[in-house]
Parts: C-alpha cells; structure tokens; sequence
C-alpha cells in the first residue's frame, strides 16, 4: 500500500505542476527579472536567512543529532513545485510562479555548496551532485511544467476551461493519498522525540518571519514569499538526507509536513484576513 501511494502522490505532483503550467505564460516566469529589489530580497530570505537561522539552531540548541541534521538539509531544500496553487488569491501568483522556478534553478548548485560547507563544520562528509539535484528538480517541476506551458501556447482556449478543475480534482486525490501515507507511517513519527518537533516548529516559524520581515512594502509579496521560506522542496531534502551518514532523518522530513503545513495555513489565513483581496 506504501508504494502505491508513493506513485500516486508523485503522479500528482506531477500533474499538478503541468496544470500549474497551463495557466502560465513566459511573462510569468519573467516576473523576478523585472523587479530586482525584491529578487534580491527573496534569494536572500531563502538561501541565506532560513539556512543561517536553522544553523544557528542546530549549533546552539541541545537537540538529537539527527533532528540537527534534519533542520539543516530541511533549510537548503528551497524550490517547492507547488506552492503556486498554495497561495492562489493573492495578487502575487506571478511572482511566486517566477520564485518558484528560479529558487528550484538556483537549488541545482546552492544545495551540494551548502551540503558542502555544512559538512565541513560539522565534520561529515556528505557529497551530492548538482547532476543529482538537477535531476529531482527537472522530474517534478520543469519538465511536467514545460509540457503544461506548451499546451498553453498550443491550445490556450482548452487549458484556460480546464485548468482550474484538473488543479481542483488532482488536489483532492493528493491530499487523499497523502493522509494515506501520513496514517501508514504514524508509528514512526511516534519516535520523533518531543525536542524534534518542538525544533521543527521554531524552524517553521522562523522561516515563516524571515519572508515575512524581507518580503518588502506589498502585504500579498510579504505573505507569498514568508510562505515559500516555510515550504521546502522534500525530494532534494530527501536526496541531501540519503547522503548524510549515520543520521536517519526521513522521518524527520514527514515530520516537517506534518508541522508545517498547519503552521502556514494558519499564518496564510491570517493574512488573507488582515489584508483583503482588492475588489
């Protein structure tokens, strides 16, 4: 049953970043480019803040080795596929779109750099390939959205009738499949220690602040970007864990989901009521 519910959320991932695709255009994935501040602003919450918090954590708090490492690995994973639909109704859907595609170029290098520099501190060798990143990042995101954007441009009248009810339809099957999954393994997050999930909440929050405080003067950016340094991108978190020796933190990552997806829904909610949706 695990391994069927492993193929289908990677499935819907998948299709879930194509239907994603049929509702963007290449100005979409421009949008960064042509405001540079808050380009700036967002690479360094994501790459530089929410690393250097989840280091500063993992050198000073008395916590497991392994729930450590699991903030750490958590902290580089930037470029989650679909935080698009996440934050749909705010005014920033192009922005995240762009953010989103950029941070998951960017994670190719930055990861194996971070992995590198993060070993070297804490006297672990943990190699991982740009090629290897690449590959996670090109499966379940750019080439499921590459192949949504061309049917776009093929037939744009078609994808904009379908768009919203394939995300709608594809969404309720993921969640589904995901509960399944979260049910199957309660008995291993049952030994995630209780410093473990308190860590990981400091972390959700932390990064939740780091976007928040560097998202810039519009509200809707502050809260899009707050929410993409919370979501992480789990197939590179789990391919940098894999690479991490003695330390077994898949665990940890489901754990992560588990804490984080409330955390930023609930932060997310409160944003949308504290600034409503223009008329």
């Amino acid at each position: 049953m695990t391994a069927f519910l492993l193929v289908v959320v990677k499935l819907c991932v998948s299709g879930l970043v194509f239907g994603v695709g049929l509702g963007a255009t290449p100005a979409d994935l421009a949008t960064l480019t042509r405001r540079p501040g808050l380009l700036l602003r967002s690479l360094l919450a994501m790459y530089v803040a929410v690393p250097l918090l989840a280091l500063a954590a993992a050198w000073t708090l008395p916590l497991p080795p392994g729930v450590k490492v699991a903030l750490l690995v958590l902290a580089i994973s930037a470029g989650a596929p679909l935080l698009p639909r996440k934050l749909m109704g705010l005014r920033s859907d192009a922005y995240v779109f762009s953010l989103v595609v950029l941070s998951s170029l960017l994670a190719i290098a930055t990861v194996p750099l971070w992995l590198a520099t993060l070993g070297a501190l804490f006297d672990r060798d943990a190699p991982v390939s740009a090629l290897g990143v690449a590959r996670v990042i090109g499966i379940s995101l750019l080439l499921p959205l590459a192949v949504g954007m061309g049917v776009r441009r093929a037939a744009p009248a078609w994808s904009a009738s379908v768009a919203d009810g394939f995300l709608r339809v594809l969404g309720i099957v993921f969640v589904v499949a995901a509960l399944g999954l979260l049910v199957l393994h309660l008995p291993l997050l049952a030994l995630v220690p209780g410093s473990g999930w308190a860590a990981l909440g400091l972390l959700t929050l932390g990064a939740l602040a780091c976007g928040h405080l560097l998202g810039g003067p519009d509200p809707d950016d502050r809260t899009a970007l707050a929410v993409c340094c919370a979501t992480r991108h789990i197939g590179v978190a789990a391919l940098a864990a894999a690479a991490v020796p003695g330390a077994n933190t898949l665990v940890l990552l489901l754990a992560y989901l588990v804490v984080a997806a409330p955390i930023s829904f609930l932060y997310l909610r409160w944003r949308q009521r504290a600034v409503p949706a223009p008329a």
